[in-house]
């Protein structure tokens, strides 16, 4: 008998920006510093949580240095909230520059750059956070189809899925993803994928994630 899967509360992704790498940082070292802290808001969270409260405080925390792109989403057994910095980003069912929080005095505060809000949520429901590397990769539409060709057992499977077409479109020379038709858009040349690191979770609402409080 299979083992049922963990209800979500929380999730996020974080997203080094590479262009610390010219300077000898690891781009990545200030993202897992970041998700750490925020895991340690969590922990530490009385109630609902509230993203853009997480995100805060972890930036707070941060002391790594570089920046990074971030997006959280809690789940609270009625609605879906969320909070969003730079071009990660969730979806339910200046260009290539984003917003970015970091250690640097030019880098963004998330509590004055940070897009938060809420959503209703309704069994059956499923969430897809990821970062550009997904979103520069596949098409909104493009993941729509994926969930709804329903081939994936799991969410853990789905998640799977949507980062295989993003890194095989990533690779793709001649045909154009968002990145591209976003790069058309702002006067910039780029032709096929963009190769970037890719991390996706996905999530489905059950009556059981209703019934958790």
């Amino acid at each position: 008998m299979a083992a049922a899967a963990p209800i979500l509360k929380v999730a996020g992704v974080a997203d080094g920006v590479g262009g610390w790498a010219s300077k000898g940082i690891d781009a990545g070292e200030y993202a897992r510093d970041l998700m750490r802290n925020c895991i340690a808001s969590v922990a530490r969270a009385d109630g609902v949580v509230k993203p853009n409260r997480v995100m805060t405080e972890a930036h707070s925390r941060t002391t790594a240095a570089g920046s990074s792109t971030a997006c959280l989403i809690s789940f609270d057994g009625q609605y879906l909230r969320a909070a969003n910095l730079g071009d990660s980003g969730f979806m339910r069912r200046g260009f290539n520059c984003p917003y970015q929080m970091g250690t640097g005095e030019r880098c963004d505060k998330p509590e004055t750059a940070a897009w938060s809000g809420k959503i209703q949520m309704a069994a059956g429901d499923i969430i897809v956070v990821g970062t550009d590397g997904l979103l520069d990769n596949v098409f909104a539409k493009e993941i729509v189809e994926v969930l709804a060709a329903e081939v994936a057992e799991t969410a853990k499977d789905s998640a799977r899925l949507l980062a295989e077409l993003a890194w095989y479109n990533s690779l793709d020379v001649l045909k154009d993803g968002p990145f591209a038709v976003k790069a058309r858009k702002a006067g910039r040349s780029h032709r096929g994928g963009k190769i970037d690191d890719i991390t996706v979770v996905v999530a489905k609402v059950t009556a059981a994630s209703f019934s958790c409080r």
